[in-house]
């Protein structure tokens, strides 16, 4: 016991390790009943073992009345990987996997942590646009149809996913900017450089708006079939593989608002009301309808 406390104490990842084991045992009891649940009452499934809301539950659900036969994912905008969309498919479900962020420092703690020798993932290091992404899909033998593809990149999420022929993903999960709300199909407009603001109203200008994303889902053979219980993400299932318990739903049944206090006013803590964001964000130049 004395020399499991010495350890503990000298080697902080040796603790972190113990930790996340038992979230991923934990995990795996919460799935057991996963079944129980549909789309429907889909946010009671409202467990988050690594991903940041209850991304997991969900994707748990999806994958237990899926047939998915490539185990295979991708996910682009990870930051330090503590908190993904698929790292409970990882170190759970044994699934392989590309990660990919723009920063350098971010991949490089990635691949001193336990998870990364003991999984099949590649961990790369990337500024993602619509120029690169199929070459960057390529050159990591990754291509045909996959289990998951995850994208969460703060900018040109729409316009990348639009441009993905590499891969064919069975489920997509993307971000949708909810404050652009749910009746107009919006995103911004594409800039290879783009890099989102830090504060004020301007942080608000990234992404595509839900109405948008399924837009283009549709148009590439995929239905909307769920959103997160936070108002942040969507989930699509390609069309071929929908069944009685995974279907086609619309925009206005799963579209929530998110609540993220990310825009304060500048000569206050008062928050921008709902239409005074949609006015900015309508007469702002670098969005456009779809």
């Amino acid at each position: 016991m004395i020399k499991k406390i010495i350890k503990e104490l000298l080697f902080p990842n040796f603790l972190k390790d113990q930790i996340n084991k038992i979230k991923i045992n934990q995990g795996i009891k919460l799935s057991q009943s996963i079944n129980e649940k549909n789309l429907e009452n889909i946010d009671e499934l409202n467990f988050s073992i690594f991903s940041q809301f209850n991304e997991d539950a969900i994707i748990q659900f999806l994958i237990q009345n899926l047939n998915i036969k490539n185990k295979k994912f991708v996910e682009l905008g990870v930051e330090n990987y503590s908190e993904a969309n698929t790292r409970f498919l990882l170190e759970k479900d044994n699934w392989d996997g590309l990660i990919v962020d723009s920063s350098k420092e971010n991949i490089k703690y990635i691949k001193k942590q336990n998870y990364f020798w003991r999984h099949n993932i590649i961990a790369l290091s990337s500024f993602i646009n619509k120029e690169n992404i199929n070459d960057i899909l390529k050159k990591n033998l990754y291509s045909g149809e996959v289990g998951l593809l995850s994208v969460d990149i703060d900018g040109n999420d729409l316009w990348v996913w639009k441009e993905i022929n590499q891969i064919s993903p069975i489920i997509l999960v993307i971000e949708y900017n909810a404050k652009m709300g749910k009746e107009d199909s919006l995103s911004i407009k594409y800039d290879p450089n783009f890099q989102r603001e830090s504060n004020g109203l301007e942080k608000l200008i990234y992404g595509a708006s839900l109405k948008a994303l399924t837009k283009i889902s549709e148009d590439k053979g995929y239905s909307l079939v769920c959103t997160n219980k936070n108002g942040n993400n969507a989930f699509f299932v390609k069309n071929d593989h929908l069944n009685k318990k995974i279907f086609k739903r619309s925009v206005s049944d799963c579209f929530k608002m998110s609540h993220f206090r990310e825009y304060l006013k500048s000569d206050s803590n008062k928050e921008y009301r709902n239409d005074e964001i949609l006015e900015f964000l309508f007469k702002n130049e670098k969005i456009q309808k779809i």
